[in-house]
């Protein structure tokens, strides 16, 4: 993240991570306030078997696409919410970045999709995690199923007073 105050933002992708049972790093890197650390952290992703990098950041949110720049391992941006342009600055410096130097790019403050994508990709190479996704997406099926009958069992009026 490029700033400690994006971590709140970024907890659902760690939360998710760990769920998963795949282990996270997690640390502190602008852009623009440790380039020379950012870069070294890039450049040393592949040797430290870092398969997916999620990067979030606010306003300018270089991180992501400077990430991506320096290694080819998948980077998945998150724009962060900004306080002046409700993320939509963020959003953008993120999705627009210059052919050749892809970033994937989730809603802003979707962190818990970031971390779903990291772990699709992840789980091309590992099977038992394919199988922990595919229960995830089960059950996600299931619940919608469960609402969507409870809904009609009691009507909108009483599911909303009831949730």
């Amino acid at each position: 993240m490029g700033s400690d105050s994006d971590l709140k933002t970024l907890k659902p992708a760690i939360n998710i991570l760990k769920e998963f049972g795949i282990k996270t790093e997690v640390c502190i890197l602008s852009a623009h306030r440790t380039p020379i650390e950012m870069m070294e952290y890039a450049k040393n992703a592949e040797s430290e078997n870092i398969k997916v990098i999620i990067a979030g950041a606010g306003g300018a949110a270089h991180l992501p696409g400077m990430l991506a720049s320096i290694t080819c391992i998948p980077i998945i941006g998150v724009p962060v919410e900004s306080k002046t342009l409700k993320g939509i600055d963020s959003l953008l410096s993120i999705v627009q970045m210059p052919a050749g130097i892809p970033v994937a790019t989730v809603a802003i403050n979707g962190a818990q999709n970031a971390g779903l994508l990291a772990i699709e990709m992840i789980s091309l190479f590992d099977a038992s995690i394919k199988k922990t996704l595919k229960e995830f997406r089960e059950n996600l099926h299931t619940q919608v199923r469960t609402k969507n009958s409870k809904l009609s069992t009691i009507g909108p009026d009483n599911y909303l007073q009831n949730k």
